[in-house]
């Protein structure tokens, strides 16, 4: 009888460590097989079947469709290049250029993958509206305040996702730093 219990107990353990270090993984954003490039993190690999099976759990619990390798490749950012957390009541500056695609969005998201809610339904560009500099580079400007050119209102939220969505582009799994994958800036200024 003490045997049982004993195994019992260890079997209940170990599923609470278990479940309770799967649930950590998942709500922190652990991703194992990530391509990062400054503050933006990617997993190339989600919309196959060689996906971890944590980004896998984390695209099924959102509710995600993630992009085929073939199709392109999504670009998070939770942090500025600093590593200091997005936060909506602060101005932060998108600039610079992106890599090679044929069509691209930036995109604000809360923690739990919805499209951030404003009052101006306003929470995204895509390639084709952002207005750019001669150069081609684009400076987007993300805060609760409304700025001239490019703006992404926050509402002063405490903390948000940026998204960037390459469709139909070279980078994939082989990319491996800023020279081969030329991404945005991701710079923090003033706080409200």
């Amino acid at each position: 009888m003490r045997q049982i219990l004993g195994s019992l107990y260890c079997l209940a353990l170990a599923a609470v460590v278990g479940l309770g270090l799967t649930w950590f993984a998942l709500s922190k954003g652990l991703e194992l097989d990530a391509l990062q490039i400054g503050a933006w993190s990617a997993q190339p690999k989600s919309g196959t079947i060689e996906a971890d099976p944590y980004a896998r759990a984390e695209f099924e619990r959102g509710g995600w469709l993630p992009i085929g390798l073939g199709d392109g490749v999504a670009f998070t950012a939770r942090t500025d290049d600093d590593g200091r957390l997005l936060d909506g009541r602060c101005n932060v500056t998108v600039s610079g250029v992106t890599p090679q695609a044929r069509y691209f969005t930036v995109s604000l998201y809360t923690y739990d993958g919805k499209l951030l809610a404003n009052p101006l339904n306003r929470n995204s560009f895509t390639s084709q509206e952002l207005l750019r500099n001669s150069d081609g580079s684009f400076r987007i400007a993300v805060g609760p305040r409304a700025r001239p050119g490019n703006w992404l209102p926050t509402s002063a939220v405490e903390r948000y996702l940026l998204v960037l969505r390459l469709y139909d582009t070279p980078v994939g799994i082989a990319t491996r730093t800023e020279r081969e994958a030329p991404m945005p800036s991701i710079t923090t200024g003033q706080c409200t």
